[in-house]
């Protein structure tokens, strides 16, 4: 408001300077002459300044007709100028109109409108960094798989499309599985944007399916960088394939280095069950039997789980099964409530031939959660306990019908796999396995494979498929002494 007053008192002082000014050249009397050519003019003031206001006209005006006629030279010679400008925005507005027609086009499912939209565009803007992609979108959405591979492949030449181009050609070749093709593409597009989440995520995937453990950890430290993957899954995801390392160094004859790799998965995630295993078997043939007992209780406090009993069993394989049992509630003394700490000991003191025991370690597993192990464990007891064989075949029944009890379940799409693998071969997912109990179970499907041999003999006429299935799935973790007599003889001669 205060600026708006401004400018009106500063215009009325503009105006009123030119009307005294006007009114003072024409009341004065005195003449200016002007000579030119010989030739002299008189003028009075105020017709002189009116001269020359006319003369500066002129002067603007013949230097805009002298710029028209060069423009005017320039464009039959070429050169831009604004009528070239003019024709130029012309074909641009066109070119832009083609281009949103053809985006339009492809949003709403007709790809091959598109396609001629986007190669109308091209025509007026000369821009193939804006229409190819049109262009190859609109070829692979029409199935014109031909044009687009063409068109990506011409992406690459120019660097601004160059990335675009290889993402392009990486997503044909996931498409059509060539996966080899694509680890290469998705390794150059990676150097390209090495920030790049998508590109990230798509090589950790091709790396571990290649099982180029060395250069996933790579990758899974550039998402750490570029803060695309929180610290906690990035330790979790980094033993992952630290022990992947170690299990194809293992397999390969190199135990040191499969130790030291295990070693280092174990202390980024202690409870990775897997990794403990494999760290204390390295630990076991390297006979430091002391260092593999620490390292599987801590893995064990953390995640109990037959695999690492089965471990803690090979430290000391010629031990008798009073040694064993006394070791083992080492093991479990700092969870013994858990369900794996129960099953394993009631295991135990069944080897052991102490069946009230035995009972007492299940507890009522049986109950509170019935699965194919303690419900098979509960036959066993009871056949050592002297029950009758009808007793014991309705145990047995129940096992064969019953819940498997936690096992490595991809928690993407929930499929059961026997042993702990990176990559869920089902839906592709990375480290999704997790020791859980299925969400859905499968009638008459076999129990846990962590059983003892023990059940073996509790019948003596075996001719059921149901019995001769849970024998199939037996495991034994039993003490192996020389003085020991076989299991099945144990069974019958109770």
């Amino acid at each position: 408001m205060l600026w708006s007053l401004v400018k009106i008192l500063l215009f009325v002082c503009l105006v009123a300077a030119l009307t005294f000014g006007a009114t003072f050249l024409s009341e004065t009397g005195e003449t200016i002459r002007i000579t030119a050519a010989g030739v002299e003019f008189s003028l009075t003031p105020l017709a002189a300044v009116v001269f020359m206001l006319v003369l500066l006209a002129s002067a603007w005006l013949l230097f805009k007709l002298a710029g028209l006629l060069l423009a005017c030279l320039k464009f039959l010679n070429g050169d831009e100028t604004a009528i070239s400008r003019f024709f130029t925005k012309n074909r641009e507005r066109k070119g832009f109109e083609a281009m949103a027609q053809g985006m339009m086009a492809l949003a709403a499912g007709e790809p091959r409108a598109a396609m001629s939209k986007a190669m109308r565009a091209e025509r007026y803007l000369h821009r193939p960094d804006l229409t190819n992609l049109l262009m190859a979108q609109s070829a692979e959405a029409s199935g014109d798989t031909a044009k687009a591979t063409e068109v990506y492949k011409s992406m690459l030449a120019d660097d601004r499309t160059k990335f675009v181009g290889v993402r392009g050609l990486l997503s044909q070749k996931l498409a059509e599985g060539d996966t080899e093709t694509a680890y290469a593409l998705a390794q150059k597009a990676f150097a390209l944007k090495p920030r790049h989440d998508e590109m990230q995520n798509t090589l950790l995937r091709l790396q571990a399916g290649a099982e180029d453990w060395s250069g996933a950890r790579k990758t899974l430290s550039a998402k750490l960088k570029s803060g695309t993957l929180p610290r906690d899954v990035h330790r979790r995801r980094d033993a992952v394939l630290a022990y992947c390392n170690a299990e194809e160094s293992m397999e390969a004859g190199d135990s040191a280095k499969a130790g030291a790799l295990s070693g280092e998965a174990i202390k980024m995630a202690p409870g990775f069950v897997p990794a403990a295993a494999l760290h204390a078997r390295t630990q076991i043939a390297a006979g430091q039997g002391r260092l593999a007992s620490k390292t599987i209780k801590r893995a064990w406090s953390e995640s109990p789980h037959p695999e690492l009993a089965a471990a803690y069993a090979e430290i000391e394989p010629n031990e008798s099964s009073a040694a064993r049992i006394k070791r083992f509630e080492a093991l479990v003394k700092p969870n013994p409530d858990h369900l794996e700490s129960k099953l394993v000991m009631a295991e135990l003191f069944i080897t052991a031939e102490d069946f009230p025991a035995a009972r007492r370690a299940l507890g009522d597993l049986y109950e509170t959660a019935p699965s194919a192990r303690s419900l098979t464990i509960m036959a066993a007891i009871e056949r050592g306990e002297g029950g009758s064989d009808a007793v014991v075949r309705g145990w047995l029944a129940k096992a064969v019908t019953a819940s498997r009890g936690p096992q490595w379940v991809c928690g993407n799409c929930h499929k059961i796999h026997g042993a702990w693998v990176p990559i869920c071969g089902n839906c592709d997912a990375f480290d999704s396995l997790a020791w859980v109990e299925p969400p859905e179970e499968a009638n008459g499907a076999p129990g846990n494979a962590e059983m003892l041999p023990l059940i073996v003999g509790l019948l003596e006429d075996r001719d059921t498929p149901q019995e001769d299935e849970i024998e199939s799935n037996v495991v034994d973790i039993s003490p192996e002494t020389d003085d020991a007599e076989p299991v099945e003889q144990k069974a019958s001669a109770v």
